[in-house]
C-alpha cells in the first residue's frame, strides 16, 4: 500500500490507529531514527556497554538442523552455551537419527545448558493432510506442546498466502491468526508470524496495497505479534520497492518496528552482502560479514520503551556455507562486539 496516498479508507484508518498506539508505547520513529544515527559527539565518546541486551541472544535451531540430526540436542546445546547464547528457538522437537526425546527431556536439556526456549516455528496449514501438525489442523496439540516446553512465544514461518494474494485473502488469513492468537493468549503465550520477502509484495487485486500492511491492519495487536526476519525484510525492500507499473513505493524495515515496537518481540538476525545482480539483491552470509547495519538497527530498537527488555534476537542462516557451528560461533561473536554509543 502506498504510504503517501492510502486508497483503502478502512485499511488506512486501522493502520493509522495501530501505528499511533505503537508510537505511544515507544517513541516517535523520527526521533528514534535520529538517535540511531551516530553523531560526531557520540562518536567522540568512549564506547559504552554491550549493545545486545543481556540474556537476549538466541538462535533459530533450523540453522543447526544438520548438527541436531547427527549429534543430538545435548551436544548442540553445549556448543551454543560455549558461544554465549542465552536462548533457542525450536524448529521441531525431534533429533532425526540422533534418537528420540520426550518434550520433558528436551526442556530439561535446554535448561541444563543455561539456555531458554523462547519460541518455536510450526506450520500454518496443510491442505493435503487433515491431521498435519499445523495451527490450522492441530491447534490444541501445537499449544499443548509449546506449553509443555514452557514457551512464551509460539509462531509460524509460513506466509499468510493460504487463501491467495488478494486483500480479502489476507483478511481471511488475518482472521485465522487472530483465532490462534486468542487461543495462545489463553495459555499465557504470544502467537507470532515470521516473514520472508513476499509478505512485502503487493496484492494481486490492488497493486497499490502492500500485503504486509493488510496483515498489520487486520490482526489484533494484542493477539498477533511479528518476528521480523531482518534479512528477508531488506530483500523485500529491494524486490518490492516499486509497484507493478513501476511507481516507486519504498519502505524501511526499521520504520515498521519503530512505529509499533510492542508488536515485534522477536527478530531473526541474519546478514547479506549486496548483490544487485541477484534476484534478492543480497547474498546471505554470516552475521557481521554483510552489509546490513546491525549497529543502527539494534541501537534504534533497544532505545524504544522496554527495548532492552522486551525484544529477543535470534541468529539464523538458512544455508550455512562452511559449517553451521562456525556460523553460530562467528555470528554470536560479532553481535557481542557491538557497543552502545555515547553511553
Amino acid at each position: 500500500m502506498s504510504r503517501r496516498t492510502p486508497v483503502d479508507a478502512e485499511l488506512a484508518h486501522k493502520l493509522s490507529r495501530r501505528s499511533m498506539l505503537g508510537v505511544a508505547a515507544g517513541a516517535t520513529a523520527a526521533a528514534l531514527l535520529g538517535a540511531a544515527a551516530p553523531t560526531a559527539t557520540a562518536l567522540s565518546k568512549p564506547h559504552g556497554g554491550p549493545l545486545l541486551p543481556p540474556g537476549r541472544l538466541g538462535i533459530q535451531l533450523y540453522t543447526l538442523r544438520d548438527k541436531v540430526s547427527t549429534l543430538g540436542f545435548d551436544k548442540v546445546f553445549a556448543e551454543l552455551e560455549a558461544y554465549g547464547y542465552d536462548e533457542v528457538e525450536y524448529a521441531g522437537y525431534t533429533q532425526g537419527s540422533a534418537g528420540a526425546l520426550t518434550l520433558a527431556q528436551l526442556g530439561q536439556l535446554t535448561r541444563d545448558h543455561g539456555l531458554k526456549g523462547i519460541g518455536s516455528h510450526v506450520g500454518y496449514y496443510d491442505n493435503n493432510n487433515a491431521n498435519a501438525y499445523t495451527f490450522a489442523q492441530n491447534l490444541t496439540k501445537v499449544l499443548d506442546d509449546a506449553q509443555a516446553l514452557g514457551l512464551k512465544h509460539i509462531g509460524t514461518a509460513s506466509g499468510p498466502f493460504r487463501y491467495g494474494s488478494t486483500v480479502d485473502a489476507w483478511k481471511r488469513a488475518a482472521a485465522d491468526f487472530n483465532t490462534y492468537g486468542a487461543a495462545a493468549r489463553e495459555r499465557g503465550m504470544k502467537f507470532y508470524q515470521h516473514n520472508h520477502a513476499d509478505e512485502f509484495s503487493f496484492a494481486t487485486d490492488r497493486p497499490d496495497v502492500r500485503l504486509y500492511d493488510v496483515l498489520l491492519a487486520e490482526t489484533d495487536p494484542g493477539l498477533v505479534f511479528l518476528e521480523m526476519d531482518i534479512y528477508w525484510a531488506y530483500v523485500g525492500q529491494f524486490r518490492f520497492g516499486k509497484r507493478a507499473d513501476g511507481t516507486p513505493d519504498t519502505f524501511d524495515p526499521l520504520h515498521y518496528v519503530l512505529k509499533q515496537p510492542d508488536r515485534y518481540p522477536l527478530f531473526h538476525v541474519k546478514d547479506g552482502e549486496h548483490d544487485a545482480a541477484a534476484r534478492d539483491g543480497y547474498r546471505m552470509v554470516d552475521v557481521g560479514d554483510g552489509d546490513i547495519d546491525y549497529q543502527k538497527f539494534l541501537d534504534a530498537v533497544t532505545r524504544t520503551h522496554g527495548g532492552r527488555r522486551d525484544h529477543h534476537w535470534q541468529v539464523e542462516h538458512d544455508q550455512p556455507i562452511i559449517d553451521s557451528f562456525t556460523t553460530a560461533r562467528r555470528s554470536a561473536a560479532h553481535l557481542h562486539t557491538l557497543r552502545r554509543k555515547g553511553c
